[in-house]
């Protein structure tokens, strides 16, 4: 901590002792698709909206952290440790989850925001392409956090944030009903066939329809991809790989299965999960925001890695972290704070505590006990992170699209994937 304390003591001049958190708004309930997919997400069922409220901005002395409602309490509880032992007040706002992009969009051209904000990588894109954050050097810490997280917080050969969580999809399945989970697609589907011949069960298999990030493990399990990557590793905008002959397989694949009823047309985020819970279904691929759920149900439920198809399936992964403004008032402070307070054994554990998720400290998850948290872990790190450039904001609408005509049987899947892919490269400029 020596390198933390000098900056206290060259600060010290002006810091507020004390620390001041300032909740201003109820808590919005958390959503039941991924943080990081909720805005592109079709199938996620909405969070209740929180009301727009005029942020809080940094000033010189007080660390200014901005974060949404799931996490307001662990961070003031952190900033309240930090405050107690170096005396710089920690202030934490909290807003809803996408305003804290948005409201930095609209603070950082007049050059004001806070120091700090937690959220997905993938907003990565957008905001250090207009100039609003300032890149991360972890050093030697780098070593604790999981390399997938790395990688996704790292945008144009530079780290951007301190990741803390990472998760992925996975295979949820009953165990009363499928005692050993599938290892191949082709054996997932002849188990939801024959439970359904049996009556045992409305579907063997459930998928929501029109939504792509659920879709993605199949895509790239059949040998598709959404951006191919250049030689440094980036994912390249102009390979786009939807209409590619694994795209089109992937879902002729989807298409297939509606045909034969091994898929309903009609299935949304709250269908599937009611399904499951109710025992009328067996299998369905979601991610850890599920667990509450499946829990309270008291349904006989495992975690298994995704079904091979062509290729072992890729799913997106997500993950969030803490990231440094561009224009808060601090930024020596804020980068030493997460480098050297949060990044730690103590601060990461005490994260995990308040919401467990799979911890992208590694010191941290190897201690986890938590057997369904380690699963989704596990396909993250087999997983590709869903991509932060800017152009896939083009993307999700008309990969949407798709998939929705596909489930609904008004159009081929060939075609389906072909106009949407010649929707998307119109609009990124190709």
């Amino acid at each position: 901590m020596g390198k933390l304390k000098k900056i206290m003591l060259g600060a010290a001049a002006a810091l507020i002792v004390s620390a001041c958190s300032q909740p201003a708004a109820a808590p919005s309930a958390s959503p039941s698709a991924p943080p990081t997919a909720t805005a592109t997400t079709a199938a996620a069922v909405s969070p209740t909206p929180t009301p727009t409220i005029k942020p809080v901005l940094s000033k010189e002395g007080t660390l200014t952290i901005w974060v949404d409602g799931a996490r307001t309490k662990m961070v003031t509880d952190l900033g309240k440790k930090f405050t107690d032992k170096y005396k710089v007040a920690v202030q934490v706002q909290e807003l809803g989850f996408g305003d804290i992009r948005d409201q930095l969009k609209i603070a950082g051209p007049a050059k004001e925001g806070p120091d700090i904000i937690i959220g997905a990588h993938d907003w990565l894109g957008e905001l250090v392409s207009n100039g609003l954050l300032l890149n991360l050097d972890l050093g030697a810490k780098a070593s604790s956090v999981d390399p997938v997280a790395i990688k996704a917080f790292t945008y144009d050969g530079k780290v951007y944030g301190l990741p803390y969580l990472v998760e992925a999809v996975s295979l949820i399945y009953n165990k009363d009903l499928v005692p050993n989970p599938p290892k191949t697609w082709d054996e997932l589907k002849t188990i939801a066939k024959q439970l359904q011949d049996d009556k045992k069960v409305e579907q063997g298999y459930v998928m929501q329809q029109g939504d792509p990030y659920h879709t993605e493990p199949l895509l790239t399990g059949f040998g598709g991809y959404i951006f191919g990557r250049d030689a440094a590793g980036n994912y390249n905008p102009k390979d786009l790989g939807l209409d590619s002959a694994g795209g089109v397989a992937a879902y002729t694949e989807i298409d297939n299965m509606v045909k034969s009823g091994l898929l309903r047309k009609d299935t949304t985020y709250d269908l599937m999960m009611g399904l499951f819970k109710e025992k009328k279904s067996a299998m369905f691929i979601s991610g850890p925001w599920t667990l509450n759920d499946l829990r309270a149900a008291k349904v006989n439920y495992g975690i298994a890695p995704i079904p091979t198809m062509k290729s072992a399936p890729r799913p997106f992964v997500g993950a969030q972290g803490w990231m440094v403004s561009a224009f808060g008032k601090n930024q020596l402070l804020a980068k030493t704070f997460l480098t050297e307070f949060v990044a730690t054994d103590e601060a990461m554990q005490s994260l995990y505590d308040a919401v467990p998720a799979a911890s992208a400290w590694l010191p941290v998850r190897t201690k986890t006990q938590d057997k369904d948290i380690l699963a989704f872990a596990a396909s993250a790190a087999g997983g590709d992170p869903m991509p932060a450039i800017p152009q896939m904001s083009s993307v999700w609408e008309a990969w949407g699209k798709a998939i929705t005509l596909i489930f609904q049987q008004q159009e081929k899947p060939d075609k389906a994937v072909k106009d949407a892919a010649t929707t998307i490269r119109q609009k990124i400029g190709q």
